[in-house]
């Protein structure tokens, strides 16, 4: 989703996942990996990649696709039984490592942690999280007043992202508005209905 123009800052202490293994291909070794990349093969570019605690590094090298993920080696496994074994382990690399976004663009891992408020300037929460359950993505906060709360991940709904702040519009602030233009309209008619002069 391209939104607003975000100040193009990295945070090195940040890392960012780009893609899980998702099991192995054929019996020597090979993995089968889903890349969270804009550009799928990406997932590769930036160098060796590491398991979500840091701890343990992987170099990737692809060799294919199959059926919607990438086929790759990693160094140091040799059989199925050692590629089946990292499945389900993400691929993350450091934030530094990864090239400005574009204006108007940003890194999901940018986005966890802002500040949301409402269109007034009132607190709305945390971002938590950003799904895609297959219809589009979605934006999950931890709430100011307790709780979480979804939203599509879109321009109507978030209108405008900052390196500092999101701003949410949900639907009470979009009943909230129609009501006071509601009422404002009404204002404007006479008591047959038909506008004042």
């Amino acid at each position: 989703m391209q939104v607003a123009t975000m100040t193009n800052t990295l945070d090195s202490d940040k890392r960012v996942c780009l893609g899980v293994i998702t099991g192995s291909h054929g019996v020597r070794g090979q993995v089968r990996v889903k890349s969270f990349a804009a550009e799928p093969k990406d997932v590769v570019a930036y160098g060796p990649l590491s398991d979500e605690s840091g701890a343990r590094a992987y170099e990737l090298t692809l060799t294919g696709t199959a059926k919607g993920v990438l086929l790759a080696r990693i160094a140091g496994v040799q059989d199925r039984d050692e590629a089946d074994a990292l499945r389900g382990v993400e691929l993350w690399v450091d934030r530094s490592k990864l090239p400005n976004a574009d204006d108007g663009e940003f890194y999901h891992a940018d986005l966890i942690g802002l500040p949301a408020v409402h269109l007034d300037g009132a607190p709305f929460g945390t971002v938590l999280a950003l799904h895609d359950f297959g219809a589009g993505e979605m934006i999950e906060f931890d709430l100011e007043s307790g709780g979480t709360a979804i939203l599509p991940f879109t321009h109507d709904a978030i209108p405008e992202i900052s390196a500092e702040r999101l701003v949410v519009v949900t639907p009470q602030t979009v009943d909230a508005v129609a009501e006071k233009t509601d009422a404002q309209d009404a204002s404007g008619k006479d008591q047959s209905g038909s506008d004042a002069a």
